[in-house]
């Protein structure tokens, strides 16, 4: 076993030197990259189809909205219970059925014509799909067949690769909807997704080295005076007030990324810039990422995640404010979109870190998916809010002014965070 990780992804060394091949850490940063950064690339294009949807079906920027809101809530409200499962069976078997999902829910968008059957497949379907192909399950089973020394950098650069693949999508599925239209864009990424299911096999966490396994579910039991284990945990989390301040936070991420994601592209367009600067925007948030995911894995793991995350909220907030005040031009778009980029997803692995820190990895997925209910609710009302303040004002100030006060408290909001290492004692209540 290695102390420390090398700066190569193939360099990456793994937990046991007896480890088969397909489950060597190394492979196992690259395919849960390549999953996460297609499952959050096709997330993050959304916002190019808007336009061209609600052109052809006669719909409104709410109706559309409504359902990118939809997509966002079911996320999260189904990712603790996706988090048990993966927690429970095993990380790759939820993998693969979250990439059968999304693959039905692109075809389904192509297929509805009217706004309900738009929000159970876009909404419904591809929001289920995404606990299940995402940070919550990704994250959760590399910090588990991840030692605690190569945890922090492996999460960095998992990240990256994702930000890698999200950025080629951005002008892959540009260039598919000016020569093929979005309905055959959205098959092409269905079956992109499709293709991609033996990544999720190498995820055997089930059976990976976790360390002290049969402890932390002690310490779990006792914490809640002998109940199961995975209910300890919950109610262990839920009793810390720690746990209560990320869900808050992290609200603020979620509604300043969804809007920018999923309302970027039109807001530019409604002050006079190009189809292409809505699609050059989206893919500079999502290069510059690539950078700043790995960065934040890195220093996760020297300084202090809860410091490093309310300085992410502060400096968004500054750059937002920027943005707005400064005459709108491509250098002033493309700045503020690098700016954003660099701090788009950082705050993924340092939340991820802090609930490990505290908690302890055994039921990683299934905590991270409680405190990422709060990201997506915020990505819910950004969403939501962002179609229905526009149909209401003919203007979005008000969601961008909404999101830097939402920025500022979130900041606050990590500063008293608790982020030590919870000690438990007593013993094991007797086994029938």
């Amino acid at each position: 076993m290695t102390s420390r990780l090398p700066h190569t992804c193939a360099a990456i060394a793994t937990p046991q030197s007896a480890t088969p091949w397909w489950r060597e850490l190394w492979l196992l940063v690259l395919a849960g990259g390549l999953l996460m950064g297609l499952a959050l690339g096709v997330r993050h294009v959304q916002g190019l189809f808007l336009l061209p949807i609600i052109a052809e079906r006669g719909w409104t920027r709410e109706t559309f909205g409504f359902a990118m809101a939809v997509q966002n809530l079911v996320w999260g409200l189904v990712q603790p219970f996706t988090g048990m499962l993966a927690d429970r069976y095993g990380s790759w078997k939820v993998m693969a059925g979250g990439l059968a999902l999304y693959a039905a829910g692109l075809y389904g968008m192509t297929q509805a014509d009217t706004s309900p059957a738009f929000v159970w497949s876009a909404g419904v379907c591809i929001g289920i799909a995404l606990s299940g192909t995402t940070f919550g399950v990704v994250y959760g089973a590399l910090s588990k067949m991840a030692d605690a020394a190569q945890r922090s950098r492996a999460l960095g650069l998992a990240g990256a690769v994702g930000g890698i693949a999200q950025f080629a999508l951005v002008p892959a599925a540009q260039g598919l909807l000016v020569a093929s239209g979005w309905a055959t864009t959205l098959l092409m990424l269905a079956l992109a997704l499709a293709v991609l299911l033996p990544l999720a096999l190498p995820f055997q966490d089930r059976i990976a080295a976790v360390p002290a396994p049969a402890a932390d579910e002690t310490n779990a039991a006792n914490a809640a005076g002998g109940q199961p284990p995975l209910l300890g945990a919950v109610r262990e989390a839920f009793g810390h007030s720690g746990f209560w301040l990320l869900n808050l936070g992290f609200l603020a991420c979620g509604f300043q990324l969804a809007f920018i994601a999923s309302h970027l592209p039109a807001y530019l367009l409604d002050r006079g810039m190009r189809p292409a600067d809505g699609m050059a925007a989206l893919a500079i948030i999502a290069l510059a990422n690539v950078a700043g995911i790995y960065v934040f894995g890195l220093l996760g793991g020297r300084h202090s995640k809860k410091y490093l995350l309310a300085g992410i909220y502060l400096v968004r907030t500054a750059a937002m404010a920027l943005f707005l005040l400064l005459p709108l031009s491509t250098p002033t778009l493309y700045l503020f979109c690098a700016a954003m980029g660099f701090l788009w997803l950082g705050t993924v692995p340092l939340t991820n870190g802090i609930v490990a820190q505290v908690f302890g990895v055994r039921y990683l997925a299934t905590l991270f998916g409680f405190v990422f209910f709060g990201h997506q609710l915020g990505s819910f009302l950004g969403v939501w809010l962002g179609g229905l303040v526009f149909e209401l004002t003919r203007s979005y100030d008000p969601v961008w002014f909404s999101a830097m006060a939402l920025g500022v408290l979130a900041a606050a909001l990590h500063f008293p965070i608790d982020d030590r290492q919870i000690v438990r004692t007593g013993l094991a209540p007797a086994r029938p």
